[in-house]
């Protein structure tokens, strides 16, 4: 698959990575058949639940599911008409109006431009939020579905998520809500609890490897096989990597995680220092330390071994990196942070 040029109109889509194309216009989804399965046994058994609650690591293909799921309800409605495995051509009129973002029945809610000061947006506002009850309120477009995709519902603000749960409590007919999450737990109880969930689960390294010899053919394989390793079981946070400094921060996190007992401290003020100077460096870094751990953190936990401990972890840092985005904090500061909860428990538990 060749890389795409940047347009300006791309820069701001958060869910987009860089030179490759946006999930609306993927025909494919690799892996994560079972959760495939679930959806399609739903939609076209003719009663789909009102709202979904697609979770899994950034670029894990959350929204690539999103969008089938949504092509073929607004193709062929809850039934058994379209393929079983929710497949539509990608020159399939609703195909296409989707990737022109121009089809009636869909609504996609995510941050963009703040039209005050033209920078991107840290949350995903009420505002965007109440335009559910226009657009649900709307007759149904074609296909008698009218179908909304939060991406990712972790963005919103607390009004925002107040807004959305009075949607989720008053369902229309013939309409679907799609709440993608990295992080569920974030989310209100409340939300998660009107939401069916599928999870996406981390990919086999061989298949993350497979698929970037397809996207990246120029690469050598040895870095390919070190992209699949460092990726996490994602195929977008591999292509992240390969991008710029992508797998320089991922191969940080992991050692970060390696050393957690006794961290070089002049290293990580470098570190800090380095993240400050990388376009959504903070953001990027927090995302490849929390795969990391989530991955360990689940080994531990096949193997038998007590993993609520370093579980409870991951989640405090989920909550500091969410924090540091929101509120812009410095980098440097942020990443001290981590190392001190990190070095904390690997003395209190011993390392993953």
């Amino acid at each position: 698959m060749a890389r795409r040029s940047r347009s300006t109109e791309d820069e701001f889509e958060s869910d987009r990575i860089a030179g490759f194309p946006h999930p609306r216009e993927a025909e494919a989804l690799l892996g994560h058949q079972q959760a495939q399965a679930l959806a399609a046994q739903a939609l076209r058994g003719g009663r789909p639940p009102h709202a979904w609650l697609i979770t899994g690591p950034p670029g894990a293909g959350k929204a690539t599911l999103a969008y089938r799921m949504a092509r073929y309800l607004l193709r062929f409605g809850a039934t058994a008409d379209g393929p079983a495995d929710l497949s539509v051509p990608m020159d399939d009129p609703v195909a296409r109006q989707i990737v022109a973002r121009a089809h009636p029945g869909l609504l996609v809610l995510k941050r963009g431009l703040n039209p005050r000061t033209g920078r991107p947006q840290t949350e995903l506002p009420v505002d965007e939020v109440r335009r559910l009850s226009g657009f649900f309120g709307m007759t149904a477009g074609a296909g008698g579905w009218r179908i909304a995709i939060v991406d990712p519902a972790d963005d919103m603000n607390e009004n925002a998520a107040n807004a959305l749960l009075k949607q989720l409590e008053e369902p229309p007919e013939n309409a679907m809500l799609l709440l993608l999450s990295h992080r569920p737990g974030g989310l209100l109880p409340t939300i998660r609890s009107r939401c069916r969930r599928l999870d996406l689960r981390p990919l086999p390294e061989a298949l993350v490897e497979e698929a970037l010899s397809r996207l990246l053919p120029d690469m050598e394989r040895e870095e390919r096989a070190a992209l699949a390793r460092l990726s996490g079981g994602s195929i977008g946070a591999a292509l992240t990597m390969a991008d710029g400094e992508g797998a320089l921060l991922a191969g940080e996190a992991d050692r970060l995680i390696e050393s957690a007992r006794d961290p070089d401290l002049v290293a990580l003020h470098a570190l800090g220092e380095k993240i400050g100077r990388i376009r959504d460096g903070l953001s990027l870094y927090g995302d490849f330390l929390i795969q990391a751990l989530v991955a360990r953190v689940r080994a531990r936990a096949r193997a038998g071994l007590n993993a609520e401990g370093w579980a409870r972890v991951t989640a405090r840092l989920e909550e500091l990196f969410a924090r540091a985005d929101g509120l812009n904090l410095e980098p440097r500061q942020t990443v001290w942070t981590a190392a001190r909860l990190l070095s904390g428990a690997a003395r209190r538990m011993g390392g993953l």
